[in-house]
């Protein structure tokens, strides 16, 4: 069955629907109430072929295809995203348990990204160089490295999909995409959005199931010259360490533990909302969530007591009411282990301040004080809505604190002072740092990315021209 009404999902390769060769389906069950939500193939090591053999045919064919082409294409899809906005949100809330407010912000930001990556069509640029040869004409020029695979997490599907695609086809590449399980429905949404805006069969593929089978097979196929992942640090891990064996590039958005320092001078009225809806929106199920915050002793209490009042505050229930804020964690089993890294913390002397517990799969926002960095609740980044609180007396030890973790995505300072700003801001390891800002924040042309275990190389509309193309030195005498 591949009648998308259905929500039946088989691998999109060379512009069409296809059963998987070994003939197994999955259902995909909704975060909300365990229904199914539709189901999806399962690919065999032979349907990822085929779909490598997909892209490269189509890489081959589509290689004199003008930037304007291109270009044409992606603004494109950007309108079909923009005219398909409702049945993607409407997919969002049922496949991840997305609150509206969260899967419009992601349609949102998925249509900039597309719009991002048709202006880098015209800005992938060469160079003309000196030579000591008398009479050679020497310059540099930028070719697509090929086929590349794309695999994507549960927790902002569309995003991920659009990100690991439209700038390799920006570039010149072929992509063959590999959701996630838990939210397979937007890379299929997104193929049929692609083929109507003009993007010839084969450049994007989608293949369904495991990482551990799929995912290794794009990882280590010969035809695949690199891997753009999202997700955790352990598979991170296991996709880079297969990807260098052959030489592979790879991009990698790892884990985070990322930290919001408040200072004395800090306008609480301000972070305190900022932090909270960093740390909980979408159920700290984001991998720039604020799991931990630094406050100054000065303002340790009243901080901790401004944070549970919103906290408290944030509503949940209905995911289509644009007020709510909380929705289902994705699975039981991770609802499971967030009230497991809580009870442990509260074992070993943690407070909880609020929340602490869950109905169901909603897991109540959770402020825990007195925590040490012992407790497995500050060393694992935790994709729960819980919130650490610690109290720093000097800013130089809570850049010390942060800079000795191995997590380095992200971090923010609250402060009215430019000085310690731009000494946080230079001596903080994490790769994005914001001022008086929230630990969220993402725009399609920023160099996005993490440092350490929170990743290598960097997404973004112009740096990712750097990943995605190999320079080629001509020379004519």
């Amino acid at each position: 069955m591949n009648d998308q009404t259905t929500r039946s999902l088989g691998h999109w390769i060379d512009g069409d629907w296809r059963d998987p060769v070994d003939g197994v389906w999955r259902e995909n069950l909704s975060p909300i109430d365990q229904r199914c939500a539709g189901r999806f193939a399962v690919a065999s090591i032979e349907d990822a072929d085929s779909a490598v053999a997909s892209a490269r045919q189509a890489f081959e064919q589509n290689r004199d295809a003008k930037p304007s082409d291109r270009e044409a294409w992606l603004l494109a899809a950007a309108d079909g995203l923009q005219n398909s906005a409702n049945e993607l949100v409407d997919a969002l809330i049922v496949d991840t348990g997305s609150p509206i407010s969260k899967a419009q912000r992601e349609v949102a930001t998925s249509i900039g990204v597309l719009r991002a990556a048709a202006g880098a069509c015209r800005r992938i640029l060469g160079q003309t160089l000196p030579s000591d040869v008398p009479g050679r004409w020497s310059f540099a020029v930028r070719r697509p490295l090929g086929v590349v695979a794309g695999i994507t997490p549960f927790n902002v599907p569309l995003i991920k999909a659009v990100k690991h695609s439209a700038l390799p086809l920006a570039t010149g590449n072929a992509v063959v995409m590999l959701p996630s399980p838990q939210a397979p429905h937007m890379a299929a949404m997104l193929a049929k959005i692609y083929q109507d805006a003009g993007v010839p069969r084969g450049l994007f593929n989608v293949v369904f199931g495991d990482g551990d089978v799929v995912g290794d097979a794009l990882t280590i196929h010969p035809d695949v010259q690199m891997v753009g992942f999202t997700g955790s640090t352990t598979v991170g891990r296991r996709v880079a360490t297969r990807a260098a064996a052959d030489g592979k590039r790879v991009t990698l958005e790892m884990g985070g533990k990322n930290p919001a320092v408040v200072c004395g001078d800090a306008d609480l009225q301000s972070a305190a909302p900022m932090i909270a809806m960093g740390g909980f929106l979408f159920q700290g199920q984001i991998c720039m969530s604020t799991s931990w915050v630094l406050a100054h002793e000065s303002v340790h209490r009243k901080l901790c007591e401004r944070l549970v009042n919103v906290a408290t505050r944030l509503p949940d229930g209905d995911l289509r009411d644009p007020a709510t804020v909380i929705g289902p964690m994705i699975s039981d089993r991770q609802c499971e282990r967030v009230q497991r890294l809580v009870d442990d913390a509260v074992h070993r002397g943690a407070r909880v301040m609020c929340g602490g517990g869950h109905s169901g799969r909603t897991f109540q926002p959770t402020v825990l004080a007195d925590v040490d960095d012992s407790m497995d609740v500050m060393k694992q980044e935790i994709f729960g809505p819980v919130i650490c609180i610690q109290a720093f007396t000097e800013l130089q030890d809570a850049i010390d604190r942060i800079n000795d973790r191995r997590f380095a995505l992200c971090a923010a300072i609250h402060t009215d002072s430019l000085g310690d700003a731009r000494m946080f801001a230079k001596q903080c390891g994490s790769a994005m740092v914001h001022i008086n800002g929230p630990t969220v924040q993402e725009e399609a042309h920023v160099p996005f990315g993490g440092n350490k275990d929170s990743g290598f190389g960097r997404e973004g509309a112009l740096v990712g021209i750097d990943e995605l193309t190999t320079w080629q030195w001509v020379t004519a005498n």
